[in-house]
């Protein structure tokens, strides 16, 4: 390199995880990915809304940038694309979902932040794996017990916040028609908690979106078939 050249800088990745998750969430991608961007993952169970999980976002976020999120970091990415279209450059959902809570969803949601507040907060973190992951996942000692310790690292209080955050958030989609960057949307063929059809309705809805589906995949796809992942959002990156 000669001397005066200057040095390209790599795009910046903003990557934000499912609850209650952490940046571990991410591994695979933020390790696999950092030779085209500059990932990291902004922690979420700080905030108790999903507007004040967009503003962490924002603050923390270069002028430009591309946001993945999956699950409730679907919710806060599309939060972002509310306050801010013109920052973001690219949009990659995964496993989340546009529309609101439903009265059965919150009511489930209370009852397990009242027990996990109760001391039991252990036995609804592993309640949950059924519905997190896909059945052939359950057998992975190491797998679940990288999901668990996520939620231990979360923990109860911020476990609570973010349920509170997702009870409470907006309905999205009416604001999808008018998202206007190269948009993903990514989903676990076996997601039991957001399925596919809910993914065909955004992707329908977002002008120009792209939906793959991954086989064997529940909920967290990120995790639970990484390379896959990993290799759609490579795609979605560079694609012009």
């Amino acid at each position: 390199m000669t001397a005066g050249t200057a040095v390209k800088e790599r795009p910046a990745l903003i990557l934000l995880p499912g609850m209650p998750l952490d940046a571990a969430l991410w591994d695979h991608q933020l390790r696999h990915l950092a030779d085209v961007v500059d990932p990291r993952v902004v922690e979420l169970a700080g905030c108790d809304s999903v507007a004040a999980m967009a503003d962490i976002v924002l603050a923390a976020a270069p002028p430009r940038f591309a946001v993945a999120g999956l699950s409730m970091g679907g919710y806060v990415a599309l939060e972002i694309l509310r306050r801010a279209p013109e920052r973001v450059e690219r949009l990659a959902l995964l496993d989340t979902n546009a529309r609101p809570d439903t009265a059965e969803a919150t009511a489930n949601r209370r009852d397990a932040v009242a027990l996990a507040r109760q001391g039991k907060y252990r036995h609804v973190a592993r309640a949950a794996l059924p519905r997190l992951v896909h059945p052939d996942r359950l057998a992975d000692e190491g797998f679940v017990q990288s999901v668990l310790a996520q939620m231990e690292r979360v923990g109860v209080d911020g476990y609570a916040r973010e349920q509170e955050a997702i009870i409470n958030r907006p309905d999205s989609r009416p604001g999808l028609g008018a998202i206007r960057c190269p948009t993903l949307i990514l989903c676990g063929r076996q997601d039991a908690l957001t399925p596919p059809a809910l993914h065909e309705e955004m992707a329908a809805a977002i002008p120009g979106a792209r939906l793959v589906l991954i086989e064997d995949c529940g909920h967290l796809s990120a995790m639970e078939q990484p390379q896959a992942v990993t290799a759609l959002m490579r795609d979605w990156l560079l694609r012009p």
